[in-house]
């Protein structure tokens, strides 16, 4: 055997981050695994960044429940008091429908808003 023989190659001592690739990167399972978390991380219809998004949608939605629940109920509180109060209903009549006893006349004060002062 010459020393200068192409064929052969010298054999050279492994670095220890060659050792760390071979035994753990280029393992099969280790390539699986990864493979597996990568898939359902980032492409699968079930991924952690789908269902990330839809507990925010929910987070969402929730907020908006408890808004219009809060409105249920003041105007509920607001319905049963105007039912159970002839003054209360009376009072709201007159105000947002401009109702009036027969008797009576109603005078609708408008004000010209380019003549009015603005304050600082």
């Amino acid at each position: 055997m010459a020393k200068n023989d192409p064929l052969i190659k010298p054999i050279r001592p492994k670095s220890p981050l060659e050792k760390f690739v071979r035994k753990y990167i280029v393992n099969k399972y280790f390539v699986t695994v990864f493979s597996f978390l990568v898939w359902m991380v980032f492409f699968d219809s079930t991924s952690f960044l789908v269902i990330n998004e839809l507990n925010s949608e929910i987070n969402k939605y929730q907020e908006q429940l408890a808004y219009y629940q809060s409105e249920y109920r003041k105007n509920d509180e607001f319905y049963r008091r105007l039912m159970n109060n002839k003054d209360e209903k009376e009072k709201y009549a007159r105000e947002n429908y401009f109702m009036k006893k027969p008797n009576e006349e109603i005078f609708i004060l408008v004000v010209d808003s380019s003549k009015v002062k603005k304050q600082p």
